[in-house]
């Protein structure tokens, strides 16, 4: 007899109880959901001699077939939550081992082809379900083939390329099917329907192809790193995505696109298929995040310790090919104590490395590193000198304890696990991973880290203390007792203060700061020949810090228009003996400790500046250098000298850890005023956006990758006076807190997350010739810059209602009234 005959049932029609749900999850995890399920039984069998004697006892009854499955399947009683299945997988295990292993029939059964399909699918898509077979072998069966099946996913998006379809979100309908080479029973391992279509409906809502070609090896690129969660590192499934455009064609019911996918489609993304131990000399590299915190002794001494031994891996692992290098930082936090709540406040922060270290030896170091700057073990989520935890490693799922301790985020002392079980529960965690990658995907749960820190924030009452960004300030000169920890890291420096500030400049949380312009220049244009000498300069320092200023600018070199230019050791001469001489004042000890920064573009004059006791770097040219714009710029010279300043400003500011105030300019103040390229924003916004793009590119390249500073040492400021037109720096005034918004910024072509995001930002208005512009308008008068200090107070003001983090301004006892009332106003304590 050609071909194969086949009993089948289809579609039977049963009531199950399903833990994972069926719209909605179940609104607890006690009470699953009761919900409908159809199965489609198919039974290879010879009917050769049922058909020739036409008799039922020669075959196998369907109807018997179909009343075991129900009875096997359905709830014993409308009381009890009994049987509870945790998936369709589960179901169809129960099918085969009651037809292949229980019934009567089994001698005659020697395979099973099923498929269950679940229409009251989680939200978005019509249904889901499951194809398999399985093969009895002696007296046990195994499932040769699984095929799951996800119908009709529904999701909006930009797609097209026709203008219309570039204005506005159409519906795109999936039908997914994904081969997997076979279910292990009894493993526990399943895919979350639920958590794919919730992956694919949110990203695919993100994008904008142009081609539904595109759309579909996205979907499918996305569907597969969603199966990664779930397999064994030696199964290789196929995906097949049918992608649908139901809006395209009018004489059509929909355009569509089919693509079949594997891992090996995509190297890039797919790299490790496990942890495999690398045994070479030259092993790949993969990009770790740790996370890390300190709540003992200088907390921002241990962590700054830790991140430069972090950097150099040889002292500690006996690997002489170990690399670390950081990539990318977040900002610094300060928080409350979590868990255990007896105990000091807690610095927080993460950081992205590069490394060739395997996820144990990684772990290995990290815990040197901890007894190197001082942990000692104590309670768990204790007091600690310093804490490093390895919270993603690339997109591997890890979990190195016994298979029965796995359930919960316990048992963790001496194991591994990636992701980290609490991070999804984590404030501080959460925070510091959004500043760096907002958009990457849990390798679990699939959801954003933005989304898991909004889960965060929404689900918990607000904190008596919430959550503060620091922008540490070390101490400078350093004293003749700093210690080195190894011979090849400079030394780090103690913490001389720090500033708070909230993370939403909405948050009344924290003060707006006073930087008080100590010009020891002949020729500024405002205050030239007036603090020149060094006992004027002392005189102002002593009356600045008396009347509240948090920090002085002392700045060798006038930047005004038409100024003349000074060689870097008159520069020198005239910033480094004023500092130095603060330092030394003997009879004032709140002139001696007062913060000071250095207003220069150099770095071999920001150097002399921090050896003689400066605390900070004020650079109106942001580590380019006075010559550079546009940036990148297209002269190859310009570049190569735009490139000489960053490296050099990088590796100072990562040697003495000092912050940096990086302001955006665009060569000489008085020119370059055209924001016209910008005006896709709106005509109030054009300045505004050329200020995230151009600086962000600044300071992303400045903060990202190998050398890169600090993220949490950077201090922004939009440049009000430098290259803008009078209205120019009105925009920027009144809306200066929007430069440091968490938006999309760019052309359409090149949409992007603002660079600026979450930066403290420093205002300087002070006397600047557009304030005596609107002050001659009109019936108004002239005015000389020392003549503008109202009209400074009102920018005063404007930027304290803007949650500015500092101002710069000359009058100092004036300015401090201002700031306190203001700050009474706009930002009460």
């Amino acid at each position: 007899m050609s071909g194969t005959d086949y009993i089948r049932v289809k579609d039977l029609l049963v009531n199950v109880y399903l833990s994972s749900g069926a719209r909605w999850p179940p609104k607890e995890p006690t009470k699953p959901t009761l919900q409908p399920i159809f199965i489609t039984l198919s039974i290879p069998y010879d009917i050769k001699n049922a058909a020739d004697n036409d008799d039922l006892e020669n075959s196998i009854s369907y109807s018997a077939l179909a009343s075991a499955v129900r009875a096997a399947l359905s709830p014993t009683s409308s009381a009890e939550f009994t049987p509870v299945f945790d998936s369709l997988e589960c179901v169809g295990c129960r099918i085969y081992d009651l037809l292949l292993s229980e019934s009567p029939y089994r001698s005659s059964l020697h395979q099973i082809q099923l498929k269950i399909s679940q229409t009251k699918a989680p939200l978005h898509c019509r249904a889901v379900g499951i194809e398999s077979s399985a093969a009895r072998s002696a007296d046990s069966w195994y499932v040769d083939r699984i095929r799951y099946l996800c119908e009709d996913i529904e999701c909006h998006a930009i797609i097209g390329v026709n203008p219309a379809e570039r204005l506005e979100k159409q519906l795109v309908r999936f039908n997914i099917s994904i081969d997997h080479p076979g279910y292990l029973p009894g493993t526990g391992k399943f895919l979350d329907f639920r958590s794919l279509i919730r992956r694919l409906y949110e990203n695919v809502g993100k994008t904008d192809f142009l081609t539904l070609e595109a759309l579909a090896s996205y979907t499918a690129l996305e569907s597969l790193k969603e199966l990664r969660l779930f397999l064994r590192g030696d199964q290789a499934p196929s995906i097949n995505i049918k992608a649908a455009k139901p809006y395209a064609l009018v004489f059509a019911s929909a355009s569509e696109v089919e693509v079949c996918r594997t891992f090996s489609d995509y190297p890039s993304e797919f790299k490790t298929e496990g942890v495999k131990y690398q045994t070479s000399d030259t092993p790949s590299l993969s990009t770790a995040v740790i996370a890390f915190g300190s709540n003992l002794g200088d907390r921002f001494y241990n962590i700054e310790l830790a991140l430069r031994l972090l950097e150099v891996p040889g002292y500690s692992v006996q690997n002489a090919h170990a690399v670390v290098d950081i990539l990318d930082t977040s900002f610094l936090y300060e928080s409350a104590p979590m868990y255990v709540t007896d105990q000091p406040t807690f610095i927080n922060g993460a950081c992205i490395i590069q490394t060739n270290l395997p996820p144990l030896e990684l772990l290995g170091l990290l815990k040197k590193i901890e007894a190197t700057v001082g942990r000692v073990p104590s309670i768990r989520n204790g007091p600690r000198a310093v804490d490093l935890d390895i919270i993603l490693y690339s997109d591997l799922v890890i979990d190195t304890r016994p298979q029965d301790q796995r359930q919960t985020g316990e048992n963790l002392e001496g194991r591994l696990v990636i992701p980290h079980p609490r991070m999804c529960e984590r404030e501080f965690v959460l925070r510091p991973l959004k500043d760096m990658i907002p958009d990457d995907i849990h390798p679990i749960n699939g959801k954003s880290i933005a989304t898991l820190l909004d889960e965060v924030l929404s689900s918990f009452p607000i904190p008596n203390f919430p959550m503060q960004k620091v922008v540490p300030f070390p101490r400078y000169p350093l004293s003749s007792d700093s210690k080195v920890p190894l011979t090849n890291i400079p030394p780090v420096p103690s913490n001389l203060t720090y500033w708070a500030f909230p993370c939403s400049y909405a948050s009344p949380s924290s003060k707006t700061r006073l930087m008080a312009v100590l010009n020891s220049t002949p020729d500024s244009f405002s205050d030239g020949s007036v603090h020149n000498t060094l006992s004027t300069a002392l005189d102002y320092a002593r009356h600045a810090t008396q009347s509240g200023a948090d920090i002085l600018d002392v700045g060798g070199y006038s930047t005004r228009p038409g100024a003349v230019s000074v060689s870097v050791k008159d520069e020198i001469s005239r910033v480094s003996p004023v500092i130095s001489a603060i330092r030394k004042v003997e009879d004032n000890e709140l002139l001696r400790d007062a913060l000071i920064s250095v207003d220069t573009f150099r770095w071999e004059v920001a150097r002399s500046a921090i050896d003689s006791g400066a605390n900070c770097i004020n650079d109106v040219y942001s580590f380019t250098g006075p010559l550079c714009y546009p940036y990148p710029s297209d002269d190859a010279g310009e570049q190569a000298i735009a490139r000489q300043y960053i490296t050099e400003l990088k590796k100072l500011t990562r040697e003495f850890a000092v912050p940096v105030v990086l302001m955006h300019s665009r060569g000489e103040a008085g020119a370059n005023k055209d924001y016209s390229d910008y005006s896709y924003a709106g005509s109030s916004k054009a300045v505004v956006e050329g200020v995230r793009i151009e600086l962000g590119l600044k300071v992303d390249d400045i903060v990202k990758g190998k050398g890169g500073v600090r993220r949490w040492l950077v201090i922004i400021d939009p440049g009000i006076g430098f290259s803008k037109t009078v209205e120019g720096n009105l925009e920027l005034l009144r809306d200066s807190s929007s430069v440091t918004d968490d938006v999309y910024i760019g052309s359409e072509s090149n949409r992007r997350r603002n660079p600026l995001a979450g930066f403290p930002s420093l205002i300087g208005a002070s006397r600047k010739s557009f304030l005596g512009t609107i002050l001659a308008g009109g019936n108004g008068r002239t005015t000389q810059p020392n003549e503008r200090g109202w009209a400074t107070a009102a920018t005063v003001a404007c930027a304290v209602q803007q949650g500015a983090c500092a101002v710069r301004v000359h009058d100092i006892a004036e300015m401090a009234d201002v700031l306190r009332v203001a700050n009474s106003l706009w930002r009460p304590l």
